[in-house]
Formats: C-alpha cells, sequence, structure tokens
C-alpha cells in the first residue's frame, strides 16, 4: 500500500460519500462529476486492497473497512483544523473558518445577524452555514462536517459536548391584531378553534404537537404546512392563522411586532433545549471558541438564561 493515498483527494471524496451515503451527492457537494468520485473511491480502494462501501440500490454504505479509514481521516483532519486554529490564535484570530450547522428556525434572523456581530469585531473570520435536519446536526458534529451545531434537542446525544443550553419552549405565533394576541397564554385545545400552519410530519416539532394533542384526544388538521419555518411564521403574520415557534428562531420578528408569540400551558410544548453542540473531547479551533462565546455573550445580553459554565 502507499501511504500518501491516506493523505490525498481521494480521501477527501471517499469521506464526503460516506457522509451522503451516495456518489451523485457528494460529486454535486465537492462540484465535481460524479465520474470523478467514483474513481477517486475506486483508486482508494485498490490501494487498499479492501472494499469500502456496501454498494446498495438506495446509495452506499460503510463497511467495516470503511469505518477505520473514516475514523482515521475524521481524527486526521481535526487535528489538522487544532493545529491551524491554535496557529490563528498566536495570530490574534485575523483569519480562521469556522464551519456552524444549523436547523431551519435559525438560519433566517438569529445565525447570520450573530455571524454579523461576531465579524464586526473579527473581520478575518469566515463562516459556513448549512442546514439541515434537527437528528441530523449532532450527526455532523460527530462526523466533523461542522465545527459547532445549532439546534433544538429533547435528549442527550452520544460523542457530543453541549456547550450551551437554554430552555426552549413552543410559542404559538399569531398576527399582532389576532384574538389570541393579548392573551398570557394559551392551551392547544383553545388553538383547534382557529387555522393552524404546521411543519410537516417528520418535524419534531409536529411530532410534539401530535403527541400533545393525541393525549387530549384534539383533532389537529392543518390549513397550511410546510418545512420552511420561516414560510409557517410569515402565514401566520398575514393573518393566516396560528404557527407554532420558538422566540429565539423569530426574536427580529418580535422586536419589531411583526407577530406576537403566546405562551403555551400544555407541558410537551415546555420541554425543548435550544443547544450548541460541539465534538465531545474535540479541541477546537480558536475561531470556534470565541464563537461559541460571542453566541453566549450576546444571549446573557439579550436577557436569556443560560447556565454560567
Amino acid at each position: 500500500m502507499n501511504p500518501q493515498i491516506l493523505q490525498e483527494m481521494a480521501v477527501r471524496y471517499f469521506l464526503e460519500v460516506a457522509r451522503c451515503g451516495s456518489v451523485s451527492v457528494a460529486a454535486e457537494r465537492l462540484d465535481v462529476a460524479p465520474s470523478a468520485v467514483s474513481r477517486q473511491i475506486a483508486r482508494l480502494e485498490r490501494e487498499l486492497g479492501t472494499l469500502l462501501f456496501e454498494r446498495r440500490s438506495r446509495g452506499m454504505a460503510l463497511n467495516a473497512a470503511g469505518e477505520l479509514l473514516a475514523a482515521h481521516a475524521k481524527r486526521a483532519q481535526q487535528d489538522v483544523d487544532r493545529v491551524a486554529g491554535e496557529i490563528m490564535g498566536l495570530r490574534g484570530l485575523r483569519q480562521g473558518l469556522v464551519r456552524v450547522v444549523c436547523t431551519e428556525g435559525f438560519v433566517h434572523d438569529f445565525l447570520p445577524a450573530a455571524i454579523a456581530d461576531f465579524r464586526q469585531q473579527y473581520a478575518g473570520i469566515r463562516f459556513t452555514l448549512d442546514v439541515c435536519s434537527q437528528r441530523e446536526v449532532p450527526a455532523r458534529v460527530r462526523d466533523g462536517a461542522a465545527d459547532v451545531g445549532v439546534t433544538l434537542s429533547l435528549t442527550s446525544h452520544r460523542d457530543v459536548r453541549v456547550e450551551l443550553r437554554m430552555p426552549a419552549p413552543v410559542r404559538a405565533v399569531v398576527a399582532t391584531d389576532h384574538p389570541l394576541a393579548g392573551l398570557p397564554e394559551v392551551s392547544l385545545a383553545q388553538l383547534m378553534a382557529y387555522p393552524l400552519a404546521l411543519p410537516d410530519a417528520d418535524s419534531t416539532l409536529r411530532q410534539l404537537i401530535d403527541i400533545s394533542c393525541s393525549r387530549q384526544q384534539l383533532q389537529c388538521e392543518p390549513v397550511f404546512s410546510s418545512r420552511s419555518v420561516d414560510a409557517l411564521v410569515a402565514f401566520a403574520g398575514a393573518g393566516g392563522g396560528v404557527a407554532f415557534c420558538g422566540e429565539l428562531a423569530i426574536r427580529y420578528r418580535l422586536r419589531g411586532r411583526q407577530v406576537v408569540a403566546v405562551p403555551l400551558r400544555d407541558r410537551e410544548m415546555n420541554e425543548r433545549h435550544f443547544e450548541v453542540q460541539t465534538l465531545a473531547g474535540r479541541v477546537l479551533p480558536e475561531a470556534a471558541k470565541a464563537f461559541i462565546a460571542s453566541l453566549r455573550a450576546q444571549l446573557r445580553a439579550d436577557g436569556d438564561a443560560l447556565p454560567a459554565s
């Protein structure tokens, strides 16, 4: 075996296929032709003398040898990132890259504003921001595809360190002139009398709502469904009905009085938490550590309760 094969482009392509489970999706992310990805994977397998994937009708999955290689490659990349971060720290955070992944609710207002605020002090730091489902965020953090994950969580996750955590109860979002806008709190049962805007069935928020409605034997039929939190909130703000969201995701709309967020008294609606996640045991690049500290400071300045550690 040629040891240099483990430091070349083939490994980068291999890791992307491992993350995506598909040559075509990996090629799209890498901005290369699928044939180029296939050639690099074949070359890697030839040099190592073993297959790395199970070829399936709906994609590719790592086999035992592939799992070993992926673990090695991720550790190697994290070591490179750590050293680069330490070097950048010596240079006073003048350069660096922070890779952030988040759920859809934080991509419109909260994180872009937080990144812009951070870059006022550290203009040389670059960011990438990717959006995925709630269950994918800790997976992206674990496999090294992201430095920082921002999500809503109901449970703990293996190999994930929670850097920041705060309650993120679900609110009923309505237009400022809606009949419910002035109430101190409402129940799901009260909301059944109004048109509802709900996320798709595979979202954890929808699952929480469905569980609570089932427990109370409520019939919950949305008039408007979407994967986009932004679309649901905009629908409610236009007077179309009631949407559901956490306050953090729509804080700027609330400050601008575009919508009103009414607390829900139902137990299940108050069990979520906002989390900033990183890989457990990893020494983060200095830029990522500084960004997390900035998020903590911003949330505290806004009066949100955060733990001291």
